[in-house]
């Protein structure tokens, strides 16, 4: 049958006309087939030409827009024991409701009265800072006064030594004059007794003009001495003028002194009031993180520590929040090579996941189920997962996204970028290309605004 051997079968019997040749030979079935394959590849030609948009695609997760939108933890700022919850799981609170209770740990803390205490010292010490003042004030009028003295003590001085100096000086005069006199006398004298002793004069007139000489000569020792006291008179007054200085140099250097000491005092009990004061504000806020409330309006979602007596650390979380208002947004995660080849405001598809939909990432026209979307941000430093984030907002101008989306959930995206030949896509795929590296194209018209 396989027509081996050099006695052939089939060129000494014809099987065409046994019935079961006939059956298996004058079949048709491989004609159609071969129709099946020529419009298959005709089919393929004409694909594999078809435009197909190059996409980027990503794994990401729903989240809000804004930071202050997201779920969050709420934080006790300082240590406490868990006294009391005034909500519960699910519950919704406004801004500012309180949620719990806590009671202090530290003993710094436990006197129930501390922010009134606090408040009377504050007081007490206030009033010695006036007192201070006062203090300070009755010096700066004593030191006022000893200076209006001591300027009249030294006008006072001043003017007696100028006396004793005038004094000297006419004491001077005087015993300048007795000088001249004495001469005279001394001259008259000798003269008396010269013509005396020639017999022209009596005895009774030598001793007359001995006697005035002696006078003269008394006259003149007086006012010696009287020249000598009124210089040591002046001296005494020059004496007593710095001793006055000094005296009352001394008293204003004492008052200032006291009045300086009594200002360093008031500055220092002022610095204990600020200090106190200090401390008293920050009681009346620690007394005040007594109670936890909530940031904003929101929802609570779980107790991260429950029941009643229960101590925490501050900083621990103690219970979840999420933000009645929010706006949604997906963030998604793309590879560094892909990361070139996104810019802010362009398209991207969004497809939820528990959301029915028939994607066809390079049709995006045929896709169901698919929402539009626009990148608003994207991060300039690697995550933890070796990818990059990017942040993408509802597009405006596509569908509205479902309602029933929750934050957190899962999401698929598709990055649109240029439309290439379908031969060309799985050309790229097959040799582990890129896509086509591109810039969107910008306004290149002149802004007339800024020209005017």
């Amino acid at each position: 049958m396989l027509n081996i051997s050099h006695n052939k079968l089939n060129q000494k019997v014809d099987i065409h006309q046994f019935k079961s040749s006939q059956d298996i030979f004058n079949k048709t079935y491989y004609k159609q087939f071969n129709k099946f394959l020529l419009t298959m590849a005709i089919i393929i030609i004409i694909v594999v030409f078809l435009p197909w948009t190059q996409n980027i695609t990503g794994q990401g997760q729903v989240t809000t827009l804004k930071p202050n939108q997201r779920p969050q933890t709420i934080q006790s700022q300082i240590p406490g024991r868990i006294e009391e919850w005034f909500v519960q799981e699910g519950d919704y609170v406004n801004q500012g409701d309180t949620i719990l209770r806590i009671s202090e740990v530290k003993s710094d803390y436990f006197d129930d009265k501390l922010v009134e205490r606090t408040n009377d010292q504050i007081e007490a010490k206030s009033s010695s800072v006036e007192a201070y003042k006062g203090k300070v004030q009755a010096l700066n009028r004593q030191v006022s006064a000893l200076l209006n003295e001591q300027k009249l003590k030294i006008q006072q001085t001043q003017n007696k030594l100028i006396q004793s100096r005038l004094k000297v000086k006419s004491d001077s005069i005087n015993l300048e004059a007795s000088k001249t006199n004495i001469t005279i006398a001394e001259r008259q004298f000798n003269r008396i007794q010269t013509l005396q002793n020639e017999g022209l004069k009596a005895v009774k007139d030598v001793e007359e003009k001995r006697l005035k000489l002696q006078e003269t000569q008394a006259k003149l020792i007086s006012l010696e001495n009287k020249y000598l006291a009124s210089k040591n008179e002046a001296i005494n007054a020059h004496i007593e003028l710095s001793r006055t200085r000094a005296s009352y140099a001394d008293k204003i250097s004492k008052a200032q002194s006291d009045m300086y000491t009594a200002q360093s005092s008031g500055y220092d009990v002022k610095a204990q009031v600020t200090k106190l004061e200090n401390a008293y504000t920050n009681y009346k806020k620690r007394y005040s993180l007594l109670y936890i409330t909530a940031p904003q309006s929101g929802y609570i979602n779980k107790a991260l520590r429950g029941g009643i007596g229960e101590t925490f650390k501050e900083g621990e979380r103690l219970v979840g929040i999420m933000p009645s208002q929010y706006d949604l947004a997906v963030e998604t995660y793309v590879k560094p090579i892909d990361l070139p080849l996104l810019h802010i405001g362009e398209k991207v598809r969004v497809q939820f996941d528990g959301w029915p939909a028939i994607v066809f990432s390079g049709w995006p026209n045929v896709s169901y189920g698919t929402y539009g979307a626009k990148i608003v941000a994207i991060e300039n430093f690697i995550s933890d997962n070796g990818k990059y984030r990017i942040l993408l907002a509802p597009d405006a101008a596509d569908y509205k996204w479902p309602d029933a989306i929750r934050i957190g959930s899962g999401a698929r995206t598709f990055a649109l970028l240029e439309d290439v030949p379908i031969w060309f896509e799985l050309w790229r795929q097959i040799n582990s290309f890129p896509p086509n590296y591109y810039q969107p194209q910008k306004n290149n018209k002149p802004d007339l605004k800024a020209k005017k």
